[in-house]
């Protein structure tokens, strides 16, 4: 990846984009039409179709329909995986046009957008490609006069609601299994970042895909979103975003034909440093880019740091030095560390909790303020807050922005409670020398992932998924297949 290939296809023009249903381009019934603005430099880089309930029952109609076919859902695994393979393949080819195409749309820094969109999500789709034959029933313990057998059998229609942060990778996560376990597919995009998914349903009919089994339908979540939940058609569905979009799609499975639903709904992890942590300004520099990488706009970011009182200093000393050294500016340059924050709207929502963290007593070591306004683009500078409490709105709420909460604690027992002290429970981190102290902590801490020593870097062979308010969805690993397979029992008399 070379400076002088992204700067030739950063002024490429996009052209109008469609939905993607039953294997082609379709205007919106409506032909109402969304703008996409870019983060960057505020201005208008495409539109897209505004899909509503009538294009999401086209899409699911369609999907439906090629899953009864049978020309995927009953194909022999070795051929939905030679497809699978074939799509992998191709968004390899294409990675770069779709990282800058993505990183054009959402504002993440190139050097990020590259390995975590189009190359993750080929690594993922090829992951559950090479599954698909991999994966067997079971043959019950029963007496000799009966045969008992567990089938797994595909779903039917899934939906797929993913957020702006991280469309293709998360996109991928949920995509590559339904496919694998011969599902059909609906897709609604996240509306300010929609353009990588509408390309990668493209590649996958390249790669020969059947049609309507990946249908892509752009638009809002009031609308697309929430008719593709309330789809008395759709048999499951997969959500990643906001505790409160959650909470309304359970509802909307509730009031339409109680289809699965599967949530992971962020968090605000706890980084949590004990005094023998073995290189404290490596655990400093790897804790700046654990919260301020893509500007904060990762689920699983460390957004709430915990350090023992006898290295709190010096921590904080290093961990301002690495961040510091963060260059926040234009995400297309291979120079910037930080890129854009994706929209005007969550901009002002960084800001304003920056000020109210202030405000209620934390005190401001570091950033939070707009930077490069010059530019007409949404950037923002890394904020520290330290002698933050729980009681304060920045220890309890997601910014989802580059905003970090720090206090310090004395004990271990203490440093569990702080780090337990949240509604959610998805991400956490331990730093220590000690083997015991890192095995005590990974009972103790309540979070779906506990790194030691780490943050961040978890591959597709673990699952993803948090406690509490996090959800209960689960992403990643041979465990994502269970959101999309169904068990069938066979009793036979012998």
């Amino acid at each position: 990846m070379q400076q002088a290939q992204i700067d030739r296809l950063r002024s490429a023009a996009i052209p109008a984009q469609q939905l993607f249903v039953g294997g082609q381009p379709m205007t919106a019934i409506s032909e109402a039409r969304l703008d996409v603005l870019s983060p960057i430099d505020g201005r208008v880089l495409t539109t897209i179709a505004d899909g509503g309930a009538a294009d999401i029952d086209l899409a699911v109609k369609r999907a439906r329909r090629a899953f009864d076919e049978g020309s995927w859902s009953r194909a022999a695994p070795a051929q939905r995986k030679k497809v699978l393979l074939r799509f992998a393949d191709l968004i390899e080819q294409h990675a770069l046009e779709i990282a800058v195409l993505g990183v054009r749309d959402n504002g993440t820094e190139i050097g990020m957008a590259y390995k975590a969109e189009p190359l993750s999500a080929a690594g993922t789709i090829r992951y559950y490609a090479e599954a698909i034959d991999k994966i067997y029933g079971e043959i019950a313990p029963t007496g000799r006069d009966v045969l008992g057998l567990v089938h797994r059998e595909p779903l039917g229609v899934v939906g797929v609601i993913v957020p702006w942060n991280f469309p293709l990778m998360i996109g991928a996560w949920k995509i590559g299994p339904a496919l694998a376990a011969g599902n059909s597919v609906v897709v609604k995009p996240p509306e300010i970042a929609s353009l990588t998914l509408l390309r990668l349903a493209a590649l996958a009919s390249e790669a020969g895909l059947p049609d309507g089994v990946l249908n892509v339908v752009t638009g809002r979540g009031a609308s697309a979103g929430e008719a593709l939940a309330l789809h008395m058609d759709v048999d499951v569905l997969a959500f990643t975003g906001s505790g409160a979009v959650g909470r309304r799609l359970l509802e909307c499975s509730a009031r339409s034909n109680l289809k699965r639903v599967h949530l992971e709904l962020g968090g605000k992890s706890p980084n949590i440093v004990f005094a023998d942590v073995p290189d404290i300004k490596h655990a400093a520099k790897v804790s700046a880019n654990g919260i301020f990488r893509n500007s904060g706009q990762v689920c699983v970011a460390g957004s709430r740091l915990i350090v023992q009182s006898q290295v709190y200093e010096h921590f904080m000393g290093e961990l301002l030095v690495a961040t510091a050294k963060l260059r926040v500016g234009d995400p297309l340059d291979l120079t910037s560390d930080i890129g854009a924050i994706s929209s005007a709207a969550q901009l002002r929502k960084n800001l304003g909790a920056a000020t109210r963290a202030e405000a209620q007593g934390a005190k401001r070591l570091a950033g939070g303020k707009q930077i490069r306004i010059e530019s007409g683009g949404n950037f923002m500078s890394p904020a520290i807050f330290a002698d933050v409490t729980p009681k304060m709105d920045l220890w309890q709420e997601e910014v989802f922005g580059p905003v970090l909460a720090v206090t310090r604690f004395d004990h271990e027992e203490e440093a569990v409670g702080l780090a337990n002290a949240s509604s959610f429970g998805l991400a956490s981190a331990v730093w220590t020398g000690s083997l015991s102290t890192a095995h005590r902590m990974v009972r103790a801490v309540h979070a779906g992932v506990v790194h030691v020593n780490t943050y961040g870097g978890a591959d597709i062979s673990v699952p993803l998924g948090g406690f509490k308010q996090s959800g209960f969805g689960r992403d990643k690993s041979l465990h994502a297949l269970d959101a999309y397979t169904d068990l069938k029992t066979a009793w036979i008399a012998l």
